[in-house]
């Protein structure tokens, strides 16, 4: 009597069983979590007057990492509340502002808001509200 090759599963049927092991294990791993944008404030343009309405029609989330580009000589980046960047009076006390040129900010949830101490620029456009959801 002739012997015959492999196992009663066979060769094509151990492959068959490896894809069909590596498909359940693809379907039902967690699905990955999205990595974290970065945004250059105003494009290539940088943090610059009018740069209000750049956040215009972008999806922020949480975790999303904000970048001021700047002249620190001439602006700098202050985060501040609702009031005072509808009213462009930054508090003397207790608001953060940032100085270095190439600031960065990671997002939490919420609305925050950012702008320029330096006299008449948030007037000048030079402030930025974004939502992170």
């Amino acid at each position: 009597m002739a012997r015959g090759r492999g196992g009663a599963i066979g060769g094509g049927g151990v492959i068959a069983l490896v894809l069909l092991v590596g498909l359940f294990v693809a379907t039902s791993a967690p699905p990955v979590a999205e990595a974290a944008a970065s945004y250059m404030v105003g494009d290539y343009g940088g943090w610059k007057f009018n740069v209000d309405r750049w956040a215009k029609g972008r999806t922020f989330r949480a975790g999303d990492v904000l970048v001021f580009s700047y002249n620190r000589a001439v602006h700098d980046v202050a985060v501040v509340n609702a009031a005072a960047y509808r009213s462009c009076a930054v508090p003397n006390k207790g608001a953060r502002v940032l100085r270095s040129g190439r600031d960065k900010v990671r997002l939490g949830r919420g609305t925050h808001y950012f702008a320029c101490t330096v006299r008449g620029h948030c007037q000048a456009g030079m402030k930025l509200a974004v939502r992170a959801v």
